[in-house]
């Protein structure tokens, strides 16, 4: 086991559901210093675990754990975090409760100041639901942290992104006849339709124009659909999946008790510097709606990333997006905030 667990105890969700004996499990990456102010907080996005985030962490990169004590914190419901597949009845399987990004972050908090003792953080970046969670950071905790940089990632769902993963959904939902009474009988198996209904919406039209699959060593679009899309989603439990959808669906950094849905408020009220990195050409998330967030937040850089590989350019995977965004860290980071 190449992370750790924190033991959050019987926590109470936004719903009002209690969880028992949840955790969140997580890694860290380089040394805390004296001070405990070298912190970088880099969640998980849907899907991904842990591991998916080392593209970004390295020596001489901005992300550099001979520089700063960087926490992956794993999302609720991502398999190692409290999730379907690892909590006992009666919350296993499609039992599990809904968990939303505002309680994915309170308990990062609670990791954060628990564990470490930590008070102020320099930066909080995440791609994709790991982008949401650093906009709830910073509208949650706006006296502690002091940068954010959410990558093709955006501070809700808005709607058109509800549809999308509406449509994953639905994907599952058909496997059972739409009988949700039906939903533990589900398998890996049924997540092939899931990825096939996402793979028109991970990467851009121009992605698969210029057949940019070929440099991930598809010859075909077939073998690209199946290797890529297929595979990956059929590595994940059909039932992490329902969570993980429905925190994305109903992802809002306003929904909560602090700002009660003034969604312009959440973002007027963030005091980080931030640096908003949408995908140029990003079909999921898009390059509009971080601008207009962007231009609410007081301190903030829109800083889109021109690439032709859609919400993918996010993803760690083709070398220009990757050193778009390190050098856009490196800058945010070098930015004084005299907090």
């Amino acid at each position: 086991m190449d992370y750790e667990i924190f033991d959050l105890g019987d926590v109470t969700l936004q719903s009002g559901v209690t969880l028992p004996n949840a955790f969140l499990a997580y890694k860290t990456y380089g040394k805390l210093n004296e001070k405990k102010d070298n912190v970088i907080v880099y969640p998980t996005a849907f899907g991904d675990q842990h591991v998916q985030n080392e593209w970004l962490i390295g020596n001489g990169m901005a992300l550099d754990p001979d520089k700063y004590f960087i926490i992956v914190p794993n999302l609720l419901g991502n398999g190692l975090s409290s999730s379907p597949s690892n909590t006992p009845a009666p919350f296993d399987k499609a039992n599990f409760p809904q968990v939303t990004i505002y309680d994915n972050v309170t308990f990062q908090y609670r990791l954060v100041t628990e564990k470490f003792g930590i008070q102020k953080i320099a930066l909080v970046v995440g791609w994709s639901m790991g982008g949401i969670q650093s906009f709830q950071w910073g509208a949650s905790y706006p006296d502690m942290v002091e940068r954010i940089a959410p990558f093709c990632g955006g501070a809700k769902t808005w709607p058109h992104t509800y549809v999308v993963l509406d449509g994953m959904k639905a994907a599952l939902m058909a496997a059972v006849g739409f009988d949700s009474s039906k939903l533990n009988e589900l398998t890996s198996a049924e997540m092939r339709a899931v990825g096939r209904v996402y793979a028109g919406w991970g990467v851009s039209q121009a992605f698969y124009r210029e057949e940019l699959y070929r440099e991930m060593g598809f010859e075909s679009l077939a073998e690209f659909g199946v290797g890529v899309w297929e595979d990956s989603f059929m590595k994940m439990d059909p039932h992490n999946v329902l969570t993980m959808l429905w925190t994305g669906k109903f992802a809002d950094i306003s929904a909560n008790p602090a700002y009660n849905g003034d969604f312009d408020e959440a973002l007027k009220s963030i005091k980080a510097l931030a640096c908003v990195m949408p995908g140029s050409t990003d079909l999921f998330c898009t390059a509009d709606d971080n601008e207009y967030e962007a231009k609410l937040i007081p301190n903030a850089e829109f800083n889109p990333i021109k690439s032709i590989w859609g919400h993918f350019a996010g993803r760690g995977i083709n070398s220009p997006d990757n050193q778009f965004i390190d050098d856009s860290l490196k800058r945010l980071l070098a930015v004084s905030t005299n907090r």
